[in-house]
């Protein structure tokens, strides 16, 4: 712990150029995204109904519980690395390299993830012009069915996809000043379309189409009902993985101290009342089993017919500039675990490695967007999401059991900002993240568990032989 506060002081080489109102829109810029405009529909036409609504609450509780942890740990480290850097200050060095590993899983994949999301949004909106793009070169020449049997598409490449992971790499190669002021400018832009969708699309609600509010279930489970409702907020939790980015960035934060807990909990509750609005108007003009598209807002402007139409380009452009962000902090994060991972001796030497013109983490950016583009470039969008959120909440679940723990071997440590009501918030931290996670697919345990496999092999040949601590 010692040490890990030393390197947060004024000597670190990454430059603290992030102010408060940074660190909001960056957690802002992380969380709506691909959520908002993609998976709101399809949890609600294949779980919850409008009850989609409750299941942002859901994951919304889970998030706020872990959020308040992550808050206490970003005061007191204000380090890059997020969870990885918690675990490795009360749990040790092979628990920090697991919840390292599981994060790649988070920031790297869902990435990728985003950028297939921001294609599809690109290709439909120039289609609207007469551009048409051709789906040899906009989609991924792997596809999975329901079963999660592989098949070919007879495509080549996503395109867009990489070309828009190629730009945001170059942005965060340059710098993090740069980024953050591209990021400001997005979350700017998207939360005004957002806001004209809300405002606009109250009017034409069909209050119909609430009813029932909650359908009734199928027979089987997660398929509507109560149990649906909690299925679609394990689904949906990928809308709200982005937000433990901003403690990414303490290091380069102006007054860490301070300002880390307002980003971190300022971006969760702005995003989800945003989420809770939003879902409320999507599924009040348009019946839920339509919403099934990867362009649900737009669908429910559709059938309000002339009378939105001219917001539907606008939407779009929103939807593209909102990808866009959740990517950028997505790689950023990225690159600031395998910093954190390499600085500490557990990976591999280069990625510790910073820019002398920009102070930027260049060889862990540059290997991030490759391994990004590949994945967005090839792999289809559905496979990836709950790999994503499984990895999320394992890292969740791990800082709440950091607090705990620090809480009772460390009570002397300084603390700029205290869990409330400890320690019930981080033990309803570890339940709630633990519930969520017991509606997802049981195939994504299986695979995650070959993932950490891996990890542990290369932690075991490397990382505990070169570690510094």
């Amino acid at each position: 712990m010692e040490v890990l506060q030393a390197e947060s002081g004024s000597n670190s080489s990454l430059k603290r150029t992030l102010s408060r109102t940074n660190l909001i829109a960056l957690g802002i810029g992380a969380v709506i995204g691909a959520g908002i405009f993609v998976l709101t529909g399809q949890a609600a036409a294949q779980y919850a109904g409008p009850g989609v609504a409750i299941s942002f609450v859901v994951s919304a509780m889970a998030c706020a519980f872990a959020g308040l942890c992550y808050a206490e740990f970003a005061a007191m480290i204000p380090i890059a690395g997020s969870a990885y850097t918690y675990a490795y200050a009360t749990m040790g060095r092979i628990v920090a390299w697991i919840i390292g590993w599981a994060l790649i899983l988070e920031y790297l994949f869902s990435g990728a993830t985003v950028a297939v999301g921001w294609s599809g949004y690109v290709v439909n909106f120039l289609a609207t012009y007469g551009i048409e793009i051709p789906p040899a070169l906009a989609s991924a020449p792997i596809a999975f069915d329901a079963q999660n049997n592989m098949s070919f598409t007879g495509a080549f490449i996503n395109l867009p996809a990489v070309l828009i992971v190629l730009v945001i790499t170059i942005l965060l190669y340059r710098g993090i000043k740069e980024s953050a002021n591209f990021n400001n400018f997005v979350v700017i832009l998207k939360l005004s379309v957002i806001a004209l969708f809300i405002l606009f699309g109250w009017a034409y609600i069909n209050y119909d189409n609430w009813t029932p509010f909650i359908p009734e279930n199928t027979g089987n489970f997660g398929q509507f009902g109560w149990t649906g409702v909690f299925r679609a907020s394990a689904v949906i939790f990928f809308a709200y993985i982005g937000f433990d980015a901003v403690s990414t960035a303490a290091q380069e934060a102006k007054n860490p101290q301070k300002d880390m807990p307002w980003g971190i909990l300022g971006s969760l509750a702005i995003c989800t009342f945003v989420y809770i609005l939003v879902a409320l108007v999507m599924t009040g003009m348009a019946p839920f089993a339509d919403l099934n598209t990867a362009a649900p807002i737009a669908v429910a402007i559709d059938m309000a017919g002339e009378g939105l139409a001219w917001l539907s380009p606008f939407i779009k452009l929103g939807a593209i500039a909102g990808l866009s962000s959740v990517i950028l902090v997505m790689l950023m994060g990225q690159t600031r675990v395998f910093y954190s991972m390499s600085n500490d001796g557990l990976f591999f030497a280069p990625f510790a490695k910073i820019h002398d013109k920009f102070q930027t983490p260049y060889i862990a950016t540059v290997i991030t967007g490759a391994i990004a583009m590949i994945a967005c470039g090839l792999l289809p969008i559905g496979i990836l999401g709950e790999l994503v959120s499984i990895g999320t909440l394992l890292a969740f679940m791990i800082v709440c059991l950091g607090i705990l723990i620090l809480r009772y071997k460390h009570p002397e440590y300084e603390r700029p900002f205290k869990t409330p009501f400890f320690p019930y918030v981080p033990i309803l931290g570890i339940l709630c993240c633990g519930g969520v996670m017991l509606f997802l697919n049981p195939i994504i345990f299986v695979i995650c568990g070959i993932w950490i496999g891996i990890g542990l092999v290369i932690y075991f040949f490397y990382g505990s032989k070169n570690a510094k601590y």
